[in-house]
């Protein structure tokens, strides 16, 4: 009797073992400090839309989600740019967007990259299978060059017909380091210039030169905006389908054009008037000035007690005076 005792609270055990959840294995959390970005699955169809969130991001940044193909090599040329989204991190530096899931301008593999907008740059990609849409291999990068930037910075100002609109132009210069076994030789550099949270405009520029293996060279590229463009820009230098650096271009707007119209619209109209006083003064008839004489003569009259003389009569047909013939028979 005691031993079936004991042994009913081991059986009680052994039933109900089976029933206990199993504890989830706890996920390794990322280092303090660290960007990430996650989605909500792993594959959607386009045309729907998937939640993004993050955390590790700097408390109150503005930050832009984009879809892009080919794991964003080459930039954002590869991303949906007309659908992404823009989201500000709450106090504890998360996020949570969603994101409409788009055919982006290349092949899967596909990303959600996630990039600040302004202060220190910040980005974290997370992969996103999007069904339907083609996937194709990586781009296979250069020889065995790998070139990294140490130091970056724009060279240049503005000068006087920058201020009247002329186009504003920098010196991108870079000191690019050779990481890899093979030698760079004349690299053709990509420069993108883009304002604000646009995608950039990319052009090949050539440098004549060759980086050896494991040293660094100074290499120094032309940057031009159009005519009369003023705002914040941003200067790109990607190479081998990679972004080697960014740099912020704050580009002042052509006050001397805005005088220049303000001018035009006081200067132009005040000419007109001149014009037409100048032509109303010559059309207009003019009064003849009266003879020295002929004001002196009624004084004279008054003195002598003369009549006045009335220049449109005659001496004999004065009409204050009577017939001839009366004035002599009253005589």
């Amino acid at each position: 009797m005691s031993g079936g005792v004991r042994a009913w609270p081991a059986a009680v055990l052994a039933a109900l073992l089976p029933a206990l959840p199993l504890a989830a294995p706890v996920a390794a959390a990322p280092p303090s400090g660290v960007p990430t970005a996650a989605v909500d699955r792993g594959e959607a169809p386009r045309g729907g839309s998937v939640t993004v969130t993050g955390a590790g991001w700097r408390p109150g940044a503005l930050l832009t989600l984009l879809l892009c193909g080919q794991n964003m090599i080459g930039g954002t040329n590869a991303c949906a740019n007309a659908d992404g989204r823009a989201v500000t991190t709450a106090a504890d530096g998360t996020f949570r967007r969603d994101l409409p899931v788009v055919a982006p301008p290349t092949p899967c593999p596909c990303v959600v990259h996630v990039a600040t907008v302004t202060g220190d740059a910040a980005a974290a990609d997370a992969p996103l299978a999007v069904t339907g849409h083609p996937v194709a291999a990586l781009p296979e990068q250069p020889g065995g060059e790998r070139l990294s930037v140490l130091d970056a910075g724009l060279e240049g100002s503005s000068g006087l017909l920058t201020w009247f609109g002329a186009p504003a132009g920098r010196r991108l210069v870079v000191t690019v380091a050779n990481l890899g076994p093979a030698p760079a030789r004349d690299p053709v550099f990509r420069v993108g210039v883009a304002r604000g949270v646009l995608a950039p405009s990319w052009e090949e520029r050539p440098w004549r030169g060759t980086v050896a293996a494991g040293s660094r060279e100074r290499v120094a590229l032309e940057v031009e905006l159009p005519a009369g463009a003023y705002g914040d820009y941003t200067v790109s230098l990607a190479y081998g389908g990679r972004t080697l650096v960014e740099q912020p271009w704050a580009v002042g707007r052509p006050w001397g054009v805005t005088l220049f119209w303000i001018l035009l619209g006081v200067v132009v109209p005040l000419a007109v008037f001149r014009a037409g006083m100048a032509v109303v003064d010559r059309v207009r008839p003019r009064t003849p000035a009266a003879a020295p004489e002929a004001e002196e003569a009624p004084e004279a009259e008054k003195s002598t007690g003369a009549a006045p003389a009335l220049p449109w009569f005659t001496p004999t047909a004065d009409p204050r005076a009577g017939p001839p013939e009366g004035r002599e028979g009253a005589g």
